[in-house]
């Protein structure tokens, strides 16, 4: 398939494109349309990763699986390249198949050819990014967010780039203006998206800390949330009081602590209940803890 696809592609054959074009780098460029819209093999070593690439983390063993794949059924889809002077050419999109396809030893790998500037290509590498499904919230809007200040795009204009509504693209955008501690959160899924937008509104990053915490330890849903910022009248919501600990335990946590040779900790409810924690420091010093406790 891979052949008669090159075949088909070139005509003449690559090298021939390439000495007639020797510095395309833009769709305005003499002789660009002798290259774009070929898809040809190319080999891996002519191929520059692209500068421009969001995504910095590739999954290793989602990499081997696809490795796999491509070692039974070739590769599917071809990547797309931009070319530059000489015999190279720049990632634009599939760099998970082009790392998959160096991971098995693949000398070539078929490559769908178009015509991009620098500009150009920050904006596809960026959509392209924005695209993917397993994204987070705060990758989307930072995605978005360099659209707007390296192309210079206004938020319409960006809303028709990445086929979004404007409403959409300006909620993302909105989560930047959370504190970085709830855009941590977001990114490691122990809220939503919808938990975020429920906060942009709150001013005082003490506040929107508070409601965060209340969140996690009391499991809000979204509703709940946003029930509880409405709720919001006075700046600024209780934080969690400390409990009392029993005079029984603060009366006696000295001595407990020096019996044991460490300092234990007691935690202890209001009726009475409780646990004691004694740390250890080597196997030694458990079996003497241990004879203590004989």
């Amino acid at each position: 398939m891979a052949k008669a696809t090159k075949k088909q592609a070139l005509g003449r054959g690559l090298s021939a494109l390439l000495k007639e074009s020797p510095n395309i780098n833009s769709a305005s460029d003499k002789n660009a349309d002798k290259v774009v819209g070929n898809i040809i093999e190319i080999e891996l070593g002519l191929i520059d990763v692209n500068p421009y690439q969001p995504r910095t983390y590739f999954d290793e063993e989602a990499l081997r699986e696809l490795a796999g794949s491509i070692k039974e059924l070739g590769v599917i889809q071809p990547i797309t390249v931009r070319k530059l002077a000489g015999n190279k050419f720049q990632l634009v999109s599939g760099e998970r198949r082009f790392r998959a396809s160096k991971l098995i030893g693949n000398k070539t790998v078929p490559a769908y050819i178009r015509i991009a500037n620098d500009q150009e290509m920050l904006e596809m590498a960026l959509v392209e990014n924005i695209q993917r499904k397993n994204l987070d919230p705060i990758e989307v809007a930072l995605s978005y967010q360099r659209l707007i200040d390296e192309i210079k795009l206004t938020q319409e204009e960006l809303s028709t780039r990445v086929g979004k509504k404007r409403s959409t693209v300006t909620n993302y955008l909105r989560l930047l203006k959370l504190d970085p501690i709830l855009q941590t959160g977001m990114r490691d899924g122990f809220i939503s998206m919808g938990h975020g937008r429920a906060m942009i509104n709150v001013e005082n990053t003490e506040d929107q800390l508070a409601i965060y915490e209340k969140i996690l330890r009391d499991k809000l849903s979204v509703r709940q949330t946003e029930d509880l910022v409405k709720s919001l009248k006075t700046g600024s919501i209780a934080k969690p009081k400390k409990k009392a600990i029993p005079a029984f335990v603060k009366n006696n946590t000295k001595e407990i602590s020096a019996f044991f040779g460490h300092k234990v900790t007691i935690t202890a409810t209001s009726n009475g209940k409780g646990k004691i924690s004694i740390p250890f420091h080597s196997e030694e010093d458990f079996n003497r803890i241990k004879n203590l406790l004989k």
